[in-house]
């Protein structure tokens, strides 16, 4: 598999879902397959996406994360990771969480 993943709880209403690609470099042929192996989670926390990938990695296991509170993906300037996504009041896009 290309891509490895983990994830693991940074807050009490948050987990972080981390990946990694293999060699630096995704085919888009091989993005089903990423997601479809990205791990399972929490589905009653937040999820914020971290990892150097296309932007279609990140919109796609946006989606597959949907279900939760929100959806943040982390960046490193900001030093946390910004609410691109909200189901709940607590949280608003734009938002950044710090981890």
């Amino acid at each position: 598999m290309p891509v490895r993943f983990s994830v693991r709880k940074v807050r009490p209403d948050m987990q972080l879902v981390e990946f990694q690609i293999e060699g630096g470099v995704l085919d888009v042929k091989e993005l089903a397959d990423a997601v479809e192996n990205a791990p399972e989670v929490d589905y009653t926390k937040g999820v914020c996406i971290s990892g150097r990938g296309p932007i279609w990695l990140h919109v796609a296991l946006s989606h597959k994360y949907h279900p939760t509170p929100f959806i943040a993906n982390y960046d490193p300037r900001l030093g946390g990771c910004v609410v691109t996504s909200t189901h709940t009041r607590e949280r608003r896009i734009g938002e950044v969480i710090e981890v």
